[in-house]
């Protein structure tokens, strides 16, 4: 379930992103500039899909753990 709503958020995202952009491409605004647009308002999702794809933080617990383990045993 957790991955469907990254998915309906992601999607809105870029949804907005294009909303945007296409708006500023109706009021006269040149392509540099809508494509800087794309690409300043895309790079936070882009950056949570990349994250997001990774292995999960480790617990306070984890850490501890393994720091206080005083004959190697982990």
């Amino acid at each position: 379930m957790l991955n469907t709503s990254r998915m309906w958020l992601v999607g809105g995202w870029f949804a907005t992103v294009a909303l945007i952009v296409g708006w500023s491409v109706a009021v006269g605004a040149s392509v540099s500039t809508s494509a800087l647009l794309f690409i300043i308002c895309a790079a936070p999702a882009v950056v949570m899909l990349i994250l997001g794809g990774g292995a999960p933080a480790p617990t306070v617990a984890e850490i501890l753990h393994t720091a206080n383990a005083k004959d190697g045993r982990r």
